[in-house]
């Protein structure tokens, strides 16, 4: 069973322009991914594979997009699988069309590496960022599924799922 849990973080003031950066950086790649799917998708082409678009984006930091360097690289990648998984689910018809994500109307988010996602007693290390601290303990040494940082207009939060074990009693409960 994998449950959820959602952390505030107190960053300092460096650290939440870093955060900012970060969260912009989501969403400038996945406005790009969702624009390159269009456009292919108009001109007749078919989908586009995120691994070919991360070495397009590769391509694009070494020149016009030097500033994608300062975060995470692990950030601009789940971009890039978001943005294809929500034209794949479209084109599958699970979901509407994607929209861009706008500065004003969407919520402020991005990933994080779990294998570069370091807990301590009440802080948590996010990768580029640095050692921030957190309000509660998170559980350490166990498995973390997709870490997301995000802001709700006050606070800073990292989200995660944890695996935990169903105990024989929580299965019979659930029969």
């Amino acid at each position: 069973m994998i449950l959820a849990k959602k952390v505030r973080i107190i960053p300092n003031i460096e650290q939440e322009q870093k955060l900012w950066q970060s969260v912009g950086t989501a969403r400038y790649i996945y406005n790009w991914t969702l624009a390159r799917q269009e456009e292919n998708h108009k001109n007749g082409g078919k989908f586009i594979k995120d691994e070919d678009l991360r070495k397009e984006l590769t391509i694009l930091k070494k020149s016009e997009l030097n500033w994608l360097n300062e975060v995470s690289n692990n950030v601009a990648k789940q971009a890039v699988k978001d943005g294809c998984n929500a034209y794949k689910n479209f084109f599958k018809g699970l979901a509407d069309k994607p929209r861009f994500k706008s500065r004003r109307k969407s919520k402020p988010s991005f990933y994080n590496d779990t294998d570069k996602l370091k807990v301590k007693e009440n802080l948590v290390l996010i990768e580029k960022v640095g050692w921030i601290k957190t309000v509660e303990q998170i559980p350490t040494d166990i498995k973390y599924i997709n870490p997301r940082i995000s802001f709700d207009g006050k606070f800073w939060y990292i989200s995660i799922g944890i695996e935990k074990e169903e105990t024989i009693s929580e299965i019979q409960i659930y029969q």
